[in-house]
């Protein structure tokens, strides 16, 4: 019992203290340690060093060999496409194609393009953030609604909906169940539209009452808005050439190419196999052939030079995976302790359904570590094994299993302790107080809804 009481107290400190500004990265191992010495109350054997070094540093090391190039990749095509402008024309060109009285869908399509077309979640935040606030005091629509728009296109179908997404919540899968990005395409179709129209009519919605209520954009003195200079940008047609290398070379090189090859060697000199790495390989190259066309198309347009966008890639990547692995380290030490064995004996237990086990595994760990990557991944480690058993005996396409994993990922974790949630408020400059009913509305109880519907219709058959 006092070993439960630890877990939920350090969980407790860390979404309180994550809520309150603290780092992910100084945290995690403290308070995972302040898990592991409730064993001593109990009269158990607590090794604090050698938890933190064997099992939180090494869980935290793996997650790094695993993901790391999906990370750095992703943050430096990010970079790239956000100093030369390329994501701003796309959004632009967007919100000008979509019209004047549709600012909040301009938004949410050009988030869910660009994260969709390889864009890091945070770097589209910040490309959108100017856009969106300049359409949005135009319009008058309350600012405190601008961060759910962004969150709905960032941070839900996009990222972990739509078939071929390379986002590192719909990659992670792969590994563990042998898949690709493109599994169970239907159902990923099918919880895109329900996230797409359920999250941006919530914030439509929202949107006529204040103005019913005549309640404008706000006062905001200290927004400190970038000016989006797009004189010098990338035409749309040019912008959208790299987006679409990464998802046509994705597909090409996962589908066709890939599988016609001979890979006996990884399993002869680096025991592994070629469902664990050829959906990663697939999205490595495409990312790189991505890069590189992208600053061919640019060179002229990289304000403070090339190297100088690159670098800034590169620091991006290293917070980026540190901050996540460091919260697969604190799940995993969560993850040894005995009284874990009653939170998972309970996820478990609820069902024999291995989707619903799957779904509520993957989301609550989520939860618990404030990230869906980190949630998922940890789910997949403990429990992946015996969920693909599950689904095999019952004639369940493992592909469902892949897409059940990836969107219900995407709900508990964007609570108010997650990283993701506290950058966006912090670019926008709101607070919880002011906009996270919303994001909790469209990141969380949508998505839930969506994956409620997965499931349902995974265990009919439909892929």
């Amino acid at each position: 019992m006092l070993g439960l009481i630890g877990i939920l107290l350090s969980l407790c400190l860390l979404i309180y203290l994550a809520y309150r500004g603290w780092s992910v990265i100084l945290l995690a191992p403290i308070l995972a340690l302040l898990a592991t010495s409730f064993v001593l109350f109990e009269g158990g054997q607590a090794h604090l060093l050698a938890t933190y070094t064997e099992t939180f540093m090494s869980s935290a090391a793996n997650y790094i060999k695993n993901y790391y190039p999906v990370f750095l990749l992703g943050a430096l095509f990010g970079k790239v496409m956000d100093d030369t402008g390329t994501a701003n024309s796309i959004a632009m060109f967007i919100a000008n194609k979509v019209g004047k009285g549709k600012e909040i869908w301009a938004i949410v399509i050009a988030g869910g393009l660009i994260t969709y077309g390889g864009v890091s979640m945070f770097v589209a935040a910040f490309a959108l953030y100017p856009i969106g606030a300049a359409l949005f005091r135009e319009a008058d629509i309350p600012k405190r609604l601008l961060p759910g728009a962004i969150a709905m296109g960032t941070f839900t179908f996009s990222m972990t909906g739509l078939p071929g997404s390379p986002q590192i919540q719909n990659a992670i899968p792969m590994k563990y169940l042998g898949t690709d990005l493109f599994a169970a395409p239907v159902l990923g179709i099918i919880a895109s539209i329900i996230m797409f129209f359920g999250g941006t009519l919530w914030i439509v919605t929202r949107a006529a009452k204040a103005k019913k209520a005549g309640e404008g954009y706000g006062i905001h003195p200290n927004e400190n808005l970038n000016i989006v200079d797009l004189s010098e940008a990338p035409s749309f047609g040019m912008a959208i050439i790299p987006i679409l290398i990464v998802l046509i070379g994705n597909l090409v090189l996962s589908k066709a190419i890939f599988p016609g090859m001979e890979f006996a060697y990884l399993e002869e000199q680096f025991n592994t196999t070629t469902a664990a790495v050829l959906g990663n390989w697939s999205l490595i190259l495409s990312l790189v052939v991505a890069i590189l066309v992208a600053i061919s198309l640019n060179v002229k347009r990289f304000k403070n030079g090339i190297m100088c966008t690159l670098k800034d890639g590169v620091q991006g990547s290293l917070l980026a995976i540190m901050n996540t692995a460091s919260e697969v380290g604190y799940g995993n030490v969560i993850k040894t302790l005995a009284a874990f064995g009653i939170v998972g004996g309970a996820l478990m237990g609820i069902s024999s359904n291995p989707l619903i086990t799957t779904a509520i595994s993957s989301s609550v760990l989520a939860g618990i570590t404030g990230s869906a990557s980190g949630g998922v991944s940890i789910a997949l480690e403990a429990f992946g094994q015996t969920f693909m058993d599950q689904a095999i005996a019952k004639g369940i396409d493992i592909q469902v299993l892949h897409r059940v994993a990836a969107v219900g990922c995407g709900g508990l974790d964007s609570l108010p302790h997650n990283g993701a949630v506290i950058t966006l408020l912090g670019i926008t400059g709101m607070t919880h107080k002011e906009s996270y009913v919303h994001i909790g509305m469209v990141t969380v109880a949508i998505p839930l809804i969506a994956t409620i519907v997965v499931i349902a219709l995974g265990t009919l058959g439909v892929v």
